[in-house]
């Protein structure tokens, strides 16, 4: 306990100096200082009240606002009643991994009762992002926006929007996520499903008690409107639109696209995008629509549909029900789902070049699959009475017991191993409706992590499956990183034919990645960040059953291409200090 609390003295005695320079700082607006403070609150929705941890009681949560090459320092204050973390998604953090916020992957969680100050650097980043817990299923109430605005003396690379306005689609269950989760993990079968969504905290009038509280964007007739959208949800890929409007793509993952004008755009979790929209009809009320896409075989989603409300201002005569918009996509359109991700492309602007690697050093063929895992007696709740579970070249992750940077930095043995296969131990038909034999269903667990040295050039090809019949889209998110997503397409990937067709030009520069059903993408980044930087399917319920691995990269031979060392207080590998650990299904095991 005493070392704990020098520790803490130690890193508060460092944010008085960094105060004591925040007059300097604040007149070129570069450090930002926020508090977070994760309390359990009261919230109602659905016709029922329940309590659930938040940050500074709001759900979403609030909203960071700076601008490019900003650095923020965030005093996140648990008061919750077990361990938390906060991951800041999209945001590169250069040499600074300990800022990153995974837990058992950068740090363990912030124990009850104590706070844990991050530092957070924005370099390249510009356009919308979000920060979000990272701990167990707790992001489904932590969560919120982070704008990134353009450097002073520099603007967008479209007009001017008239306002701006945050949108935030989140997953909602009556039952405290927490228990869900326990409940979910220890009997091993399927995940619980929302049981609503919102936008910007409010279900819609479309689910019981829910029409007062509908979310309302006000708008003037003639103005455009700039929407930073955020896809929080738990599981859930959305179709977003509004009625009788189309919008403009102009952005995502705090980078820039050429524009794309369409009825309806396709997001998935973990993804941001920035849409303009042209308020250009007739004065009235016209529902904005996120309903669920779910290319999946099993019925296995939350049907609903979160609406809120574009409104005019204005003297008209108000309808009794919002204009709907009648063409939306049906749910598994897979079609309509790929053209809209396939047409984006970055800017590709003298201002906002691109630099896609083409000498690849290092090159990764990834089958990301649904697993199983033996029970004893087959006493589990999945397939003949295995645990399900998931995995990347059928390793499935487990979290060690101390994180795995600080393994590293310390040098500490035990804790992972440097062997996580560039490709899958054995090929077969990764798309055959017929892969139920447990020599393709049944996994191998471990925490595996892959080791690159600072500048490889990077390829990785990700090859969706239908092992378990269980083919589906899954949004794999990078840390520490921005990537390159140079090709796409389906069936099983062709490595003489289908790098030819590959987008070297102006390839979208993204985070986060729809892996297509059935089907293959490709990305490209250089290893130019030291540090350790987790890689997993940002539906949280594939990251518990361990689709996800981590990468080491070395630090270069120079101060400015070398890691940061580790702030003066970090949350101990207490395993008694947070519900985390104890519950975790994929907690590794002394073996």
């Amino acid at each position: 306990m005493k070392l704990m609390n020098m520790g803490l003295f130690l890193h508060v005695a460092g944010f008085v100096v960094c105060c004591g320079m925040m007059l300097h700082c604040a007149a070129d607006s570069k450090v930002h200082y926020h508090e977070f403070h994760l309390t359990e609150s009261n919230f109602t929705r659905l016709c029922s009240t329940k309590t659930m941890l938040t940050v500074n009681e709001s759900f979403p949560g609030p909203v960071i606002r700076v601008r490019k090459g900003d650095t923020i320092y965030v005093n996140i204050h648990n008061q919750g009643s077990y361990g938390v973390t906060i991951h800041w998604h999209g945001v590169k953090n250069p040499r600074n991994p300990w800022g990153d916020g995974p837990e058992y992957i950068t740090q363990c969680p912030i124990p009850p009762g104590t706070n844990f100050t991050q530092e957070v650097i924005f370099t390249t980043e510009e356009g919308t992002l979000w920060w979000h817990a990272h701990s167990d299923w707790t992001r489904a109430t932590v969560h919120g926006a982070i704008v990134v605005l353009p450097a002073l003396g520099t603007t967008y690379p479209f007009p001017q929007p008239d306002a701006e306005e945050i949108i935030v689609l989140a997953s909602w269950y009556k039952h405290d996520v927490m228990e869900l989760m326990t409940e979910t993990l220890s009997r091993g079968g399927t995940a619980n499903l929302s049981d609503a969504f919102t936008i910007n905290g409010q279900p819609g009038d479309l689910y019981p008690c829910s029409k007062e509280t509908t979310y309302r964007l006000m708008v003037d007739y003639g103005k455009t409107y700039l929407l930073r959208i955020v896809n929080a949800a738990q599981n859930q890929d959305f179709f977003f639109m509004i009625a009788e409007h189309n919008v403009t793509v102009v952005g995502g993952d705090a980078s820039y696209f050429k524009p794309l004008t369409t009825p309806y755009i396709m997001i998935t979790p973990g993804e941001t995008m920035d849409v303009l929209v042209t308020a250009d009809q007739p004065l009235g009320e016209y529902y904005i629509v996120a309903t669920p896409y779910f290319d999946g075989g099993a019925d296995d989603y939350d049907h609903s549909t979160a609406t809120a409300i574009f409104e005019y201002r204005g003297n008209y005569t108000h309808p009794s029900t919002p204009s709907f918009p009648y063409h939306i996509p049906a749910y598994n359109d897979t079609v309509v789902a790929s053209l809209f991700t396939n047409q984006i492309r970055s800017l590709a602007s003298p201002e906002h070049p691109v630099d896609v690697p083409l000498d690849v050093t290092t090159r990764m063929y990834l089958v990301v699959t649904m697993n199983m895992l033996p029970c004893p007696n087959d006493s589990c709740a999945g397939p003949d009475g295995y645990r399900i579970a998931a995995g990347l070249n059928n390793k499935t992750f487990e979290n060690p017991k101390v994180d795995i940077l600080q393994a590293y930095y310390r040098n500490l043995s035990g804790f992972y191993e440097p062997n996580f296969p560039d490709q899958p131990l054995h090929y077969f038909n990764f798309t055959s409706d017929d892969l139920l034999s447990n020599n393709v269903t049944v996994s191998d667990p471990g925490t595996r992590v892959k080791v690159l040295n600072y500048n490889e050039t990077v390829e990785i090809v990700f090859q969706g499956t239908d092992v378990m019949n269980s083919a589906e889209n899954h949004p794999i998110h990078l840390h520490g990183y921005k990537f390159y997503v140079v090709g796409r397409g389906q069936g099983i990937f062709n490595n003489v034919t289908d790098p030819k067709n590959y987008n070297l030009y102006d390839p979208p520069e993204l985070n986060t990645i729809p892996i297509p059903k059935d089907g293959w993408a490709t990305i490209r980044f250089k290893a130019s960040n030291p540090g350790v930087w987790f890689m997993h399917c940002h539906f949280d319920r594939h990251m518990s059953w361990g689709m996800d691995t981590a990468f080491i990269v070395k630090s270069g031979g120079t101060a400015e291409t070398s890691m940061k060392g580790p702030p003066a207080y970090m949350p101990p590998c207490d395993l008694e200090s947070f519900l985390g650990s104890k519950d975790s299904m994929l907690l590794r095991e002394d073996r």
